[in-house]
């Protein structure tokens, strides 16, 4: 008579971190993790080899030492006499700015264009092709240095400004177009709370942002009550005077005036100067994203099916009206994403700066700075880092924004 009896257990074998796709991939990313250590190591220690045979080190102390050289293109304080630091984080600012200018204004050419390119009209929409096909199909540096010499070779020279000459100011006498720049009105802060006129604009800038979500806890509250009642109450003068009363009322506690700019010898004084460099950089970056968001645009619309604009219209809803409520919230899903990528490069193509001499970070900090201070390593990795961050900041706030406007499915 014979028994069964359990088969015996066989213990872990080093063979399975080979042969067991249970484990396989385990040991795969342990090597590649072991190997990429080992390179970074290697790397590392090769150039702190190298920089060590060049009698250098990696320091980043050069940031606290005057960097000699002057900014033409500012937001905050800043001398020749100012740190390379100090250049570095003005640099930065204007590369947020132009960043931010282009976006907005190449939402709006882009979204306007890529609607009107589907345009019944025949010559509305050809000439919508014309601006996308010219501009995508052009590089962006030709650009940037063709509406450079229009502003530079194309508007009044300063002396034509004077009585007598041929130019004029426009705008009751509020904006000069001149070849050196735009000049425009410009709000100065006389009693402010605090010495740096910087800190007393980033007081009214937090007093905005409370006021807006002030206003979008209105909104939901309004949102609430159509909900419960089916009826939504009408808060629009709420909205506008919490817009309005707190940024207007310390605005009038710091003594806000406009001030007009005025030619004074030379050139003009006060107001603000928004110079060439700046308006070229600004527009040439809008009109070529702007051709590549438009072609998103019309791509997101001809996405949704013909049905739901013909169920719009037969409810009786205006071609303008189905677009804005029933097209462009469902085009949303598709176009959000690739828009993404053109802010990216946007943010990414202002380092072109340099060709028209506007004084981004790519200029002082990866440019003047390192020129001086011979530290191109440590310049190009703050440079990276800051490019990295903006970028990460950029998709991280559209990927919020593009999870909110989803649709919902159950």
């Amino acid at each position: 008579m014979t028994t069964l009896t359990d088969p015996p257990k066989v213990g872990f074998q080093l063979s399975q971190l080979i042969y067991d796709t249970r484990y396989r991939s385990i040991t795969i990313q342990v090597i590649a993790t072991i190997l990429l250590i080992a390179g970074i190591y290697w790397l590392v220690n090769n150039t702190i080899q190298n920089l060590a045979a060049l009698g250098k080190d990696f320091d980043f102390g050069f940031l606290t030492q005057p960097a000699g050289y002057d900014i033409n293109q500012r937001l905050v304080e800043y001398s020749s006499q100012s740190t390379h630091g100090r250049a570095a984080f003005v640099g930065i600012l204007n590369t947020l700015l132009v960043a931010f200018l282009g976006c907005v204004l190449a939402t709006v050419l882009g979204v306007t264009a890529g609607v009107l390119r589907l345009s019944n009209n025949w010559v509305v929409s050809r000439l919508m092709a014309v601006y996308v096909e010219g501009f995508r199909n052009v590089p962006l540096l030709l650009w940037i240095i063709a509406i450079m010499a229009l502003m530079t070779e194309g508007m009044s020279r300063i002396r034509e400004f004077r009585v007598g000459g041929d130019a004029s100011m426009i705008l009751n006498d509020s904006v000069a177009v001149t070849n050196r720049g735009v000049y425009i009105p410009g709000i100065i802060l006389e009693n402010g709370f605090l010495a740096s006129s910087a800190m007393n604009w980033l007081i009214l800038l937090v007093i905005l942002v409370v006021s807006l979500i002030v206003i979008r806890g209105v909104r939901k509250r309004s949102d609430a009550v159509q909900e419960d009642t089916g009826v939504r109450p009408n808060t629009w003068y709420q909205q506008l005077a919490i817009l309005i009363i707190p940024v207007g009322l310390v605005m009038v506690l710091m003594g806000a005036e406009l001030q007009y700019p005025e030619l004074r010898g030379f050139n003009f004084s006060d107001g603000i100067h928004l110079r060439n460099s700046l308006i070229a950089l600004w527009l040439a970056l809008s009109l070529y994203t702007g051709a590549f968001i438009a072609e998103i645009v019309r791509a997101g619309i001809l996405a949704i099916s013909k049905g739901q604009s013909e169920a719009a219209f037969a409810l009786g809803l205006r071609p303008n009206r189905t677009t804005n409520l029933v097209i462009l919230p469902q085009a949303m899903r598709v176009i959000i994403p690739p828009l993404i990528s053109q802010y990216l490069n946007l943010t990414k193509n202002s380092s072109l700066a340099i060709a028209v001499g506007y004084m981004d970070v790519r200029s002082t900090l990866g440019g003047i700075t390192i020129n001086q201070t011979g530290r191109e390593l440590e310049g190009m990795l703050l440079l990276g880092a800051f490019y990295l961050l903006v970028s990460l900041a950029i998709s991280g706030a559209m990927n919020v924004y593009n999870n909110r406007t989803q649709l919902q499915e159950r």
